[in-house]
């Protein structure tokens, strides 16, 4: 015990991560136990998996790192329930492990690793295709070992779960809870880049305002939910009509903007390629709008389009909002155009 005490007493303060901590204790643990295999796992009870994290192998048998098995087929469950620390015959004690019979596995030791409130995060085990006597020193030291795991996995697990909630918390903070799509903040972070993309490039940028007309009056005939349905549609046909390096965001009730980067077509001075860019841009946004939508109140409406403007800019001496105010000028002057063609039929 002073040997084992004297080893944690380096291993431990010089262990920076959980993986750290736990190969050396895993060494140790298979030179007391004489077994070929020891692993530490985790526990993801809602999942149902038990999974192979660290794992040390000297021997024919080999415990992989990565494996994942169902956990109501484990062994460490079967130990767990029944209080059997240990057992030097698992085929006569557990036979319809499938896992245990796959891993040709006669031997077996383990102890579960516990969070603070007692909650079962993981096992510490060591396991051998022979029949391995029993040590009086193998329980208390994986008690020991898995109390030490405990708080360091724990404290993983939460580091883990932290990082997973603040991605999604960013992910939230830039989407759209409607369509999916950006929202005006992720938007005006885009358009930045496209810009500094475009001047390394010695291109130009895109910026398309869609203004849905008409909007209004589907939400009063039909309802808010026929709204969103409509609104989430348009979000779809847009979204198939353009690039995959196309950005695309909705930045108001009914408004979307498309931000992408221009391509020279070589068929004219660069004043001419950035207006057949817009042009064609313009033309296929103003189209996917155009066609027979479903709402949610069971009726079909035949929607006329949206109005669609689009500028082309050079990237040096303008910022995103101007950007975006560019060419929500020019959307508004298509939405005037169309008025008036609409007036005069």
């Amino acid at each position: 015990m002073d040997q084992l005490l004297s080893f944690l007493s380096t291993t431990v303060p010089q262990a920076k991560s959980l993986e750290q901590l736990t190969r050396p204790l895993l060494a140790l643990l298979g030179q007391v136990t004489g077994m070929e295999s020891t692993y530490l796992t985790t526990i993801d009870l809602e999942q149902g998996v038990q999974r192979v994290e660290f794992a040390r192998n000297d021997g024919d048998m080999e415990i992989p790192e990565g494996l994942q098995v169902p956990w109501e087929d484990t062994l460490c469950k079967r130990a767990l329930d029944e209080g059997r620390a240990y057992t030097d015959d698992v085929s006569g004690c557990w036979g319809d492990s499938d896992a245990a019979r796959a891993l040709g596995i006669r031997t077996y030791v383990s102890a579960p690793i516990r969070a603070q409130d007692g909650r079962v995060l993981g096992t510490v085990c060591a396991a051998s295709a022979m029949k391995v006597a029993r040590n009086e020193q193998i329980e208390p030291m994986l008690s020991l070992l898995s109390g030490l795991l405990g708080y360091s996995l724990e404290r993983e697990v939460l580091v883990d779960r932290l990082q997973v909630l603040n991605s999604e918390l960013a992910q939230l903070a830039l989407t759209d809870a409607l369509t999916g799509l950006y929202n005006r903040r992720a938007i005006l972070g885009e358009i930045p880049r496209l810009l500094a993309m475009a001047r390394r490039e010695r291109r130009f940028i895109l910026v398309a305002v869609i203004d849905l007309d008409g909007f209004k009056q589907i939400n009063d005939n039909h309802g808010h939910q026929s709204g969103d349905q409509f609104l989430s549609q348009i979000a779809e046909r847009l979204k198939d009509c353009l690039r995959g390096s196309d950005v695309l965001g909705r930045t108001g009730g009914d408004e979307f903007v498309v931000c992408a980067l221009g391509n020279l077509a070589g068929q004219g001075t660069l004043a001419e390629d950035m207006e057949l860019a817009a042009r064609l841009l313009q033309g296929r946004l103003a189209k996917a709008t155009v066609g027979r939508y479903a709402l949610a109140s069971g009726t079909d409406i035949q929607y006329g389009g949206a109005s669609v403007g689009v500028v082309a800019l050079l990237a040096d001496g303008i910022d995103a909002d101007e950007a975006i105010k560019l060419a929500d000028r020019e959307m508004y002057r298509v939405k005037q155009q169309r008025k008036r063609g609409a007036s005069v039929a």
